[in-house]
């Protein structure tokens, strides 16, 4: 026994059980906090709208060229051409209306797993198992390869990546658990992002025009809300019960579409700081790899392991339409900047445009 005045020495673990159950008591709590502000649910508020019966969706392009699994996509600022990477280690630039390959890229390493377009269309980036986010000046006249610099390194593989706002910086996020922004000309390191407990699968940028705020995905199931200018996560969210693949800022900028192992898509609001939304069925027991919204943030696009895209009313949380095509599992999908196409990339080394040609994907939706 300690007497008075004298410390009772703890051993380590005794201290970090006593913390571990410490930080569940004040999550429970707040989770209370938050049940008391509930008040109706999405689905029920939508009830007035009208159900989406009809939607004129034509799969118009198969664009062929990859030797392996398309692991990632991107449409030009252009919203004519595609930027498409793949496990054969090939980073290929297609003309969407033609089918034809402008470029195609060897990369030094196999599994690329994230490519992105610049802002002004003139530059792509692209990484994957070399740990590295690599740029590629775009030109007609000369190689693109001869022209390639490294920007960063992180010290696992580059998961995903994005321009926020111009050519001179870009953002990644990596299997090292964090997330990073670069100087592109420099290759400077200018922030990091941890907070993650594992690897960070996917991120987006808030659509706005100052362009601070980003979200993060990752395999600890956590969606994170971070500041650009300081590094610090400013909100999260829990809920998945597997990895998270995917996340998608709703074109309002008030909510974020996830994308998770776990068979499911949900929707968590910024200002209730809380899911809203959750889209799944019984029937649907493959795990999703990518999400977009269309133009008015209306559909939720989804595509699965089990070759389909599902799309969901985002509102109603019913599912609207089953999209086929695919003979492997659809990787990643993105609506083109205009809102007209969608581009799927999948497992069995194809890509898909699909134009949209219904009203309600332009609609916008205020909720």
């Amino acid at each position: 026994m300690a007497s008075d005045g004298e410390f009772k020495a703890h051993s380590p673990g005794e201290t970090i059980e006593a913390l571990t159950k410490e930080a569940e008591a004040l999550k429970a709590k707040l989770e209370e906090e938050r049940q008391k502000l509930n008040d109706v649910a999405l689905s029920t508020v939508a009830e007035r709208l009208e159900v989406i019966n009809y939607l004129n969706i034509k799969p118009r392009r198969v664009l062929k060229g990859h030797q392996a699994k398309v692991l990632c996509s991107d449409w030009s600022p252009d919203k004519r051409h595609i930027v498409s990477s793949s496990q054969d280690g090939k980073m290929i630039i297609w003309d969407a209306f033609t089918t034809n390959k402008e470029h195609a890229v060897t990369m030094p390493t196999t599994w690329v797993m994230a490519c992105a377009y610049a802002p002004s269309g003139n530059l792509v980036a692209c990484g994957g198992l070399d740990n590295k986010v690599t740029v590629y000046p775009l030109s007609l006249e000369e190689d693109v390869s001869t022209k390639k610099k490294t920007v960063g390194t992180h010290t696992s593989y580059m998961s995903c990546c994005t321009f926020p706002n111009s050519d001179q910086q870009i953002l990644t996020g990596s299997g090292d658990s964090t997330c990073a922004l670069w100087d592109v000309e420099s290759g400077q390191l200018l922030q990091n992002f941890h907070g993650h407990a594992g690897d960070v699968m996917a991120l987006d940028l808030a659509p706005s025009e100052t362009g601070n705020t980003f979200v993060s995905g990752s395999c600890d199931r956590m969606v994170l809300i971070w500041d650009m200018r300081t590094g610090q996560c400013v909100q999260s969210f829990e809920g998945h019960q597997s990895d998270i693949n995917s996340v998608k800022f709703h074109p309002s900028g008030d909510a974020v579409a996830t994308g998770s192992d776990d068979s499911t898509c949900r929707l968590f609001d910024l200002r209730a700081d809380k899911e809203v939304a959750i889209y799944s069925k019984e029937s649907i027991i493959f795990g999703v790899n990518s999400v977009d919204f269309s133009v008015s943030g209306r559909l939720l696009f989804a595509g699965y392991n089990d070759y389909t895209v599902n799309v969901w009313d985002s509102l109603k949380c019913i599912r609207v339409t089953l999209l086929y095509g695919h003979e492997n599992r659809v990787s990643c999908l993105q609506v083109s900047p205009d809102g007209t196409a969608l581009s799927t990339g999948s497992w069995d080394y194809t890509l898909r445009v699909i134009y949209l040609m219904n009203s309600l994907v332009f609609c916008f939706v205020i909720f």
